[in-house]
């Protein structure tokens, strides 16, 4: 099979070549002509299988070939994306696509001036990628109209449909006009998603092309115990010892990034991070620079897990469980992808049993442990397995307190066969039991 015979049009096609791009995944191979043929798509595939061209390739052909000329501030085709650097991103990708093509793409995200996004919108533009935020400001600034519009994309669709982007989406939809294709693509979607996309879409087909909620089997997952506060050590241990040159790590929280960072920098290693605080211009350049291998440990929170695409990626750590289990499978994706082989490690102390099960569960698979030398953790992460179960190790009996000691004032005083309990005349001697004061207690002179 070869993109021609999906029916795409020869500007693309070329395109295409210069891309190097020869043969179709197996979710473009089934995305490409549902989408040309109008139908609405829910369409689930791995990390790195070719998502973003199985919409962008049929999306630019039929407004290429199809409607009218696009007027002042509208857009024809809308692509909602929940990151800026996925924005950008996917808008590469659309204008590499496009180069052939008389359209015009624009991508629009928070963390910039709006401004010169209002400029650009002026004249109107056929594809725009957008943040929900930023689009919900353009729009009630009348900078852009929806009249017009007649796809709508959501990429990494099971983030945006979750209760982080619910009020955002719905304002959204209610300015969309009800006759439109909707198509929704990611990597993972959870029955209740899928549930809830059932019904935003018409008569949708749905293409899955692997087992639902699988990691690629080209990237080698394996575990390391540890108790928490010994995780940085761990981690430039690992680091040293594995000659690590170009890792991305996820941290759970804003704090977190910034604290690794910071150690790593400490020790004269070469690390910057990303998240939701950091400026985007900041943001972009420590991801550019990382994608060059400027920079050697990237470390970031979620906002980078999803889509985003660097080249030849040979290692991913999760320095923290992510506490939404779909997002595991996003963070381990940016390795192994395209065919490409990956690894990715997680750091797990006891607190993250949960968070570890619920993965194991999801991704039907129990996660090869081992411990570190010298690292082996104090406080046990009990066993796991895929079926969601924690194996709790049997708890050790209390010992009995030693004898004399005095408890709360409420739960009596403990005493010892031969004692008798001082000023209390009414208890009398008990071996090893607490002793409680049943009369009316005295007050103090």
């Amino acid at each position: 099979m070869t993109f021609a015979t999906l029916g795409l049009i020869e500007p693309l096609l070329r395109s295409l070549e210069t891309l190097g791009y020869q043969t179709p995944t197996p979710v473009q191979a089934q995305a490409i002509p549902a989408v040309l043929a109008g139908r609405d798509l829910m369409a689930a595939a791995q990390t790195g299988t070719g998502k973003t061209a199985g919409f962008a390739l049929p999306l630019l052909q039929l407004l290429a070939m199809e409607g009218p000329k696009v007027t002042a501030n509208s857009v024809r085709a809308l692509i909602l994306v929940p990151t800026r650097e996925l924005a950008e991103q996917v808008h590469e990708a659309v204008r590499q696509y496009a180069e052939n093509l008389p359209l015009r793409t624009y991508a629009v995200y928070g963390g910039v001036s709006i401004n010169p996004q209002m400029m650009k919108l002026r004249s109107g533009v056929d594809l725009l990628v957008a943040t929900p935020g930023r689009l919900l400001d353009l729009f009630r600034q009348n900078a852009l109209k929806f009249n017009q519009l007649q796809t709508l994309v959501l990429d990494e669709a099971d983030r945006m449909l979750d209760l982080g982007f619910s009020e955002e989406l719905a304002n959204i939809y209610r300015a969309l006009p009800s006759r439109r294709q909707t198509l929704l693509f990611s990597a993972t979607f959870s029955d209740d998603i899928r549930l809830l996309a059932g019904q935003m879409l018409n008569d949708p087909l749905s293409i899955e092309v692997s087992p639902r909620n699988v990691a690629a089997n080209t990237v080698k997952q394996w575990i390391v115990t540890v108790d928490k506060k010994r995780k940085p050590e761990l981690f430039v241990h690992l680091m040293r010892k594995g000659k690590w040159k170009q890792v991305l790590v996820f941290a759970k929280t804003r704090n977190g990034v910034d604290a690794l960072v910071e150690k790593l920098q400490g020790l004269g290693i070469n690390a910057d991070g990303i998240h939701g605080d950091k400026p985007q211009a900041t943001r972009q350049r420590a991801l550019d620079r990382f994608k060059a291998s400027d920079v050697q440990i990237l470390v970031a929170t979620d906002v980078a897990a999803r889509g985003l695409d660097i080249e030849d990626l040979p290692l991913v750590v999760n320095f923290d469980l992510p506490i939404v289990a779909e997002d595991y499978i996003h963070r381990i994706g940016r390795t192994g992808r395209a065919g490409s082989t990956g690894e990715a490690i997680s750091l797990v102390c006891a607190d993250e049993v949960n968070l570890l099960s619920a993965i194991e569960m999801l991704t039907r698979q129990t996660l090869k442990r081992q411990n570190e030398p010298d690292f082996e953790p104090e406080h046990r992460v009990p066993d796991t397995d895929a079926s969601g179960q924690v194996v709790k190790k049997p708890k050790k009996p209390k010992k009995p307190k030693a004898s004399g000691g005095g408890g709360k004032r409420n739960l009596g005083k403990w005493v010892d066969s031969g004692e008798v309990a001082p000023a209390e005349p009414s208890i009398k001697p008990v071996r090893k039991v607490p002793v409680f004061n049943t009369g009316p207690r005295k007050r103090k002179p």
